[in-house]
């Protein structure tokens, strides 16, 4: 019965938190490059399924753990399909079609610089002629330096991130990919870092000049998702309200018997 009420209640902070990922997601839903993310559970059940098609060691001797008929919170995971594209007509506006990022010179509140990887090419020159996206950090070039162009110039983007004004290539862009995205980390809302283990791979992505990515978040999806997680939450509550009535039945209606 005891049991059963915390069974109920890791089952609303699960609910819980994934409304908290869904939430984060449709507030960036027209956030330029924005990848959603999903939040995932584990049962009971599952480990056992994983536990019996385990044959690295005998079946008398596997473990299950410990039995908990609640539902043990998961990992947050990202997904890294591509958005639909929107045209700007703006020269520094640029989208990748295919697999890759953008690399950008990242430097922190510290003063740290280091290196983040996004999809968001939603570009500016800066006062001092510097490509930069719109919080300010620099675009990396295929050397890891920065991009200087002259904005009195009208300029060209190659398939393969080269910039051109007056005909002459100028710099090209660093477009990035990985071999394993499990080995990327979320930064903010639109910046990824690799973590160790991660291998960097050559990019197939085209550059398109003119647009860019917008969110992957699927509102409608999103919104009946946050309907059955809501429902889910409420069954849960409604099943603590109910063990609660019993054990007041118990404690307080049977034990005077």
């Amino acid at each position: 019965m005891v049991k059963g009420l915390y069974t109920s209640a890791t089952g609303m902070i699960n609910e819980q938190r994934r409304v908290d990922v869904l939430a984060n997601n449709l507030a960036n839903s027209s956030t330029t490059g924005f990848k959603a993310e999903g939040a995932t559970s584990e049962a009971f059940y599952d480990v056992l399924a994983y536990k019996i098609k385990d044959t690295s060691e005998p079946f008398a001797a596997r473990r299950l753990g410990a039995m908990n008929l609640g539902v043990k919170i998961g990992e947050t995971y990202t997904d890294y399909s591509e958005g639909s594209f929107v045209t700007t007509e703006n020269d520094y506006d640029m989208a990748l079609a295919g697999k890759g990022f953008f690399a950008i010179e990242f430097t922190s509140k510290n003063g740290e610089v280091s290196t983040k990887y996004t999809r968001a090419g939603d570009f500016i020159v800066n006062t001092e002629g510097w490509l930069v996206n719109k919080n300010g950090d620099y675009v990396l070039d295929t050397d890891g330096n920065h991009i200087k162009l002259d904005p009195l110039i009208d300029t060209g983007v190659g398939l393969d991130g080269t910039l051109y004004q007056n005909g002459v290539a100028v710099a090209t862009m660093q477009i990035a990919d990985f071999e394993d995205y499990n080995y990327l980390r979320k930064y903010g809302e639109t910046y990824f870092e690799p973590v160790e283990g991660a291998t960097l791979i050559e990019s197939t992505a085209q550059v398109r000049n003119g647009m860019i990515e917008a969110s992957n978040v699927q509102t409608v999806k999103e919104m009946v998702n946050l309907i059955n997680y809501q429902r889910a939450y409420e069954t849960n509550q409604k099943m603590i309200q109910a063990h609660n009535e019993t054990l007041d039945i118990a404690v307080n209606q049977l034990g005077k018997l």
